[in-house]
C-alpha cells in the first residue's frame, strides 16, 4: 500500500462514454457491451448507471448488466450460530491491506478466475481516489480472507471476494454490513447469486427491480462512508 482513501473521495474527470438507463434494455442477456476504458469517471458512471465491468478476453472488457441481479439488503442479513462463532476467531480491518486483498481475489489458481493486470490497476486507482475500499479478515497465520468493492452514495457494489480459512469471506460480509449500516436504501450489489451468498441472506431481483433500489442507493442524502482505515474486533 501506497497510502489510504480519504473521508472526501477525490472526484474523477467525466467519462467519454454513456450508459444507457436499465429501464432501457430489453435484451435478456447479461453481457450489454463491449469496449470503452476503465478510467475512474468511466467506472463511477457505470456503477452508477447500473453496470460493471470484466473481460470477455485478453483485448476486451465487457459491460454487464444480470438480467437477474444478486442483492443483499442489509436488513436481509443472515448470521448463523456457526458463523457467530466463527466471527470471534478473527480480527477485521478495513482498508489496511487492500492490495493483499486484490492479490487474494485475483489468484491464478481460484477456479474461474478473472480479475486480470487491467482490472487491478482500475482498481487500486479508484482505492487510491477513495471510492473502493476493501474489508480484510485476519487471524495468527495472517490474511484469512476478504473482499473489495466500490462505494457510492448508498450503494456499495460488490466486485470479489476470497478465503483461505473457514468463513473468514463471511466474516469480511458480515462486518462490511455492519459499517454501511441497514436505513433504508443502503444496498449491496453482489451481481450473481451464489449458494455461498444466498446462505447470508441474499436474493435475486430483475433487471427493472435493481433498478429501484439502485436509484434509491443513489438518492440518499446521507450516504455510508466506510473509515479510512480501522480495526474491528470480533
Amino acid at each position: 500500500m501506497t497510502g489510504f482513501p480519504t473521508d472526501h473521495p477525490i472526484p474523477p474527470k467525466p467519462s467519454q462514454w454513456h450508459f444507457p438507463a436499465l429501464t432501457e434494455l430489453t435484451d435478456e442477456d447479461d453481457l450489454i457491451a463491449v469496449g470503452a476504458d476503465l478510467e475512474p469517471g468511466t467506472l463511477l458512471s457505470a456503477y452508477g448507471s447500473g453496470f460493471f465491468p470484466m473481460p470477455v478476453n485478453r483485448r476486451q472488457m465487457g459491460w454487464f448488466s444480470p438480467n437477474r441481479r444478486g442483492v443483499l439488503l442489509p436488513v436481509d442479513l443472515k448470521i448463523t450460530r456457526s458463523l457467530r462463532r466463527s466471527m470471534r476467531r478473527y480480527r477485521v480491518t478495513v482498508n489496511e491491506a487492500f492490495d493483499e486483498v486484490l492479490a487474494g481475489c485475483a489468484d491464478p489458481a481460484r477456479p474461474q478466475g478473472w480479475i486480470d493486470h487491467r482490472i487491478a490497476k482500475a482498481y487500486r486507482q479508484l482505492h487510491l481516489m477513495g471510492w473502493v475500499h476493501s474489508i480484510e479478515v485476519w487471524d495468527d497465520e495472517g490474511l484469512a480472507g476478504g473482499l473489495y468493492g466500490v462505494g457510492l452514495a448508498g450503494l456499495f457494489a460488490g466486485e470479489s471476494m476470497f478465503h483461505r480459512r473457514v468463513d473468514a469471506s463471511k466474516v469480511a460480509l458480515v462486518h462490511l454490513v455492519q459499517l454501511v449500516g441497514t436505513d433504508p436504501g443502503v444496498l449491496i450489489d453482489v451481481q450473481w447469486l451464489t449458494p455461498h451468498l444466498a446462505s447470508l441472506g441474499a436474493t435475486e431481483c430483475s433487471r427493472a427491480t435493481y433498478a429501484q433500489h439502485l436509484a434509491a442507493a443513489l438518492d440518499r442524502t446521507e450516504p455510508f462512508s466506510l473509515p479510512p482505515h480501522v480495526a474491528i474486533e470480533g
